[in-house]
């Protein structure tokens, strides 16, 4: 009897369960499926009452005017450049400084590193005003390297590759050196093929940092030939005056790259956030 009552129990508790989670995910699809259908609408259909949730008449026209009346082929390529720069580089810089603080040993290694960890509890808008100066003074507005440059310092990316490589034994690391190898070899094929899934992951979710950043491109890059994804349909919006069917028509572009490269590296992100929350 017991027996029973304790599977009726967690019966109940699993359909509840798939309940609450379908409902979830029902209310961020509802979000996506509206962006989609605004795209594909007319003008007069976007503001038909009741809503149209399925479109009688489907057009692309939303798709042109965005390309015909903004330069987005060229925002499109902007971002590219921007988040696939502003990756590799922090992938680079985080991988050599984490490798430093995880397997050379050095005087003041974790007072260092735990003070710069506490820089993760800086606001970013408490120092938005001195970068923007000094990159201004810097004569880097408006280029590629002034959203590209902070990718040289991104605290999370070392934590999370510390965390991973202080669990490498270091067994592998003792007997490269035995066998006369430099810091720099060992980094290269020992540490970093052991450490790709964590690097993986990483790589998509700074992608994805750089692609959907706004506020330091709006900031730093004001002329419409140098400006991303997301500032530029800001500028969609104020300037074809709430063009709801044509912001949505870049919203839906916008959203791809990043959902192809999410679903491509999805099983690695998986692992490699998993690896990485790992301490030795």
């Amino acid at each position: 009897m017991m027996r029973n009552r304790t599977k009726n129990r967690n019966t109940w508790s699993n359909i509840w369960f798939y309940v609450f989670a379908s409902g979830i995910g029902f209310l961020i699809v509802i979000p996506l499926y509206w962006m989609i259908i605004t795209a594909l609408k007319t003008q007069t259909a976007i503001f038909t009452y009741p809503i149209e949730w399925f479109p009688k008449e489907i057009t692309l026209q939303n798709f042109l005017d965005l390309f015909a009346r903004f330069p987005f082929g060229k925002v499109l390529l902007n971002s590219t450049i921007v988040s696939v720069s502003y990756s590799a580089i922090s992938i680079v810089t985080c991988c050599m400084a984490a490798f430093a603080f995880a397997k050379i040993p050095f005087r003041g290694s974790e007072a260092l590193l735990k003070v710069y960890l506490a820089t993760l509890m800086i606001p970013f808008q408490s120092t938005l005003i001195p970068l923007f100066m000094l990159f201004n003074s810097a004569g880097l507005s408006n280029t590629y390297g002034s959203v590209i440059i902070p990718s040289l310092f991104r605290v999370f990316g070392i934590f999370l590759l510390v965390q991973h490589m202080r669990t490498i034994p270091d067994d592998y690391i003792d007997a490269a050196r035995i066998d006369g190898a430099s810091y720099f070899t060992i980094l290269w094929k020992v540490i970093l093929p052991l450490s790709l899934p964590v690097i993986a992951g990483y790589a998509v979710i700074t992608f994805m940092d750089a692609w959907n950043d706004y506020l330091w491109p709006l900031v730093m890059l004001t002329k419409p030939e140098m400006m991303t994804v997301p500032v530029a349909l800001g500028m969609v919006n104020g300037q074809f005056e709430r063009n709801f069917g044509v912001q949505m028509a870049g919203s839906l572009i916008s959203i791809v790259p990043v959902v192809l490269i999410y679903l491509a590296a999805q099983s690695k992100m998986k692992d490699g956030l998993t690896l990485g929350g790992i301490k030795g």
